[in-house]
């Protein structure tokens, strides 16, 4: 891990593109200015956090769970009339 020590108003930069910069400091809390790409994510550890666990979650999908919702959209496929058979002429 890099440490570094800064001031108010003083930066890092991170490769070309990102910097960072120190907005305000008042007790224990201290405000970061970020600039960075717009495809590049930011989020606070926390938020984070939360992000990875739901994307967990979402992962742990059970197989079963996913034949239902297979069958469940065959069963409104027959319903609607729609075929998945190219009918169109050649």
């Amino acid at each position: 891990m890099l440490i570094l020590t800064r001031k108010l108003g003083e930066s890092i930069t991170i490769g070309e593109e990102i910097r960072i910069t120190v907005v305000d400091c008042q007790g224990k809390q201290v405000k970061l200015g970020i600039v960075a790409p717009k495809e590049v994510k930011v989020h606070r550890e926390e938020i984070y956090e939360k992000i990875q666990e739901e994307n967990m979650k979402a992962a742990k999908v059970s197989k079963q769970a996913l034949i239902e919702v297979a069958q469940s959209m065959k069963k409104k496929e027959k319903k609607s009339g729609n075929s998945s058979k190219d009918t169109s002429s050649s």
